[in-house]
């Protein structure tokens, strides 16, 4: 049998190679990537805007294709926003806090870029990257859930990598594909129950790669109070701690880097996209937010059909109240995320808390037919 497990292993890190590769030859030079290469020359050039907006576009356009770079700087007629970043250092560096407060992702590709990658290789290379490990990790939560299944874990680690939103989260300059390897560690130390700080590690990690997360960490530590001190009768004050400590960071990041807000962020993505922030004030009344919410709900239904037969699934294979609880609080998290930013037309902003529904769903299967072992 071990024979079989290395063998197994060796196949799928050939496979996820190919993969990575395959997505690499069609990696995207999309209009979020000035953002992010913006971000990291801001701490390199802090007093000299002008060359940071300069050599952010002068970089993109030495190694993006014609096409994609003339969608980046906006030269179809309704790109008005777009024009004014590539040309006007104001309207770009107004622009940055949306992507500065990403933290621990601008650490991760500036890293790469100190090591030698240019700058929107660092990116893409960050995507592509956390693709193959998310591709390791996966397979060793199917280990863990069916084991001694090796090819079947192979096989549903390639379907699901082949998944439109997964390889388009690694083609793209995104934290998501980076975010995703640390859901899937926290889905590990679900399955294989790490004690409250252990998990608190990979909760940390998520708020500091991404602070919109924060909803996602808290409402993941107020669940696991609740469920104690209803099962246990006592209050356990280290969990008050730590949505504290979340929190905090939550609060720094977004007062240090000057985060212009949800309404901003909602105004420029559904509304309309503001060249200058400072200049142009904002208000979206309620009924302008439930107007756009309509819209994208319609086009949602897929998706709620999805996660309703998964959490249907769940609920007929698995009587362990835990169990029950975390995929409620995903099911959650998807709303939790379309209620706030309701980009329907990217999957890939919910599938870091759709795909853990689906985990979970195969998690109460295994429970049903094997003995997981922890």
């Amino acid at each position: 049998m071990k024979v079989e497990l290395k063998l197994s292993f060796l196949f799928i890190i050939s496979i996820l190679a190919a993969l990575t590769f395959w997505n690499y030859q069609n990696r995207v030079y999309n209009w979020d990537m000035p953002g992010y290469l913006g971000s990291m020359y801001t701490s390199e050039f802090p007093n000299s805007q002008d060359k940071v907006r300069i050599i952010t576009y002068d970089e993109i356009k030495k190694e993006a294709p014609a096409d994609q770079y003339t969608d980046i700087i906006g030269i179809k007629q309704w790109n008005i926003p777009r024009q004014y970043f590539v040309k006007n250092t104001q309207s770009f560096t107004e622009q940055l806090p949306y992507f500065q407060i990403k933290v621990g992702y601008i650490l991760v590709i500036t890293l790469f870029y100190k090591l030698g990658l240019s700058s929107p290789m660092a990116v893409l290379f960050t995507s592509l990257i956390s693709y193959f490990f998310s591709g390791l990790l996966l397979f060793y939560i199917l280990k863990l859930l069916f084991p001694k299944k090796y090819w079947f874990a192979i096989g549903l680690t390639v379907a699901a990598m082949l998944l439109p939103p997964m390889t388009d989260m690694a083609r793209i300059s995104t934290p998501d594909m980076f975010i995703f390897q640390f859901i899937l560690i926290f889905i590990i130390g679900l399955i294989k129950k790490w004690n409250k700080w252990g998990m608190f590690v990979p909760l940390s990690a998520i708020t500091f790669i991404r602070p919109d997360y924060i909803t996602f960490t808290l409402t993941y530590i107020i669940a696991v109070f609740f469920f104690y001190y209803f099962k246990e009768k006592k209050i356990d004050f280290s969990l008050i701690a730590q949505g504290a400590v979340l929190l905090l960071i939550y609060l720094a990041i977004i007062k240090f880097y000057h985060y212009p807000g949800w309404k901003d962020v909602f105004y420029d993505t559904f509304i309309d996209r503001r060249p200058f922030i400072s200049t142009h004030p904002i208000e979206v009344s309620v009924r302008d937010y439930l107007s756009v919410i309509y819209i994208r709900m319609i086009y949602f239904k897929k998706v709620t059909l999805s996660v309703i037969i998964m959490i249907a699934i769940i609920f007929w294979c698995s009587k362990d109240a835990w169990v029950r609880m975390i995929s409620v609080l995903f099911l959650v998290n998807v709303y939790i995320k379309f209620f706030f930013f309701p980009h329907t037309a990217a999957l890939r902003l919910f599938f870091p808390f759709i795909f853990p529904l689906f985990i979970m769903m195969l998690y109460a299967l295994s429970q049903k037919y094997y003995t997981i072992k922890n």
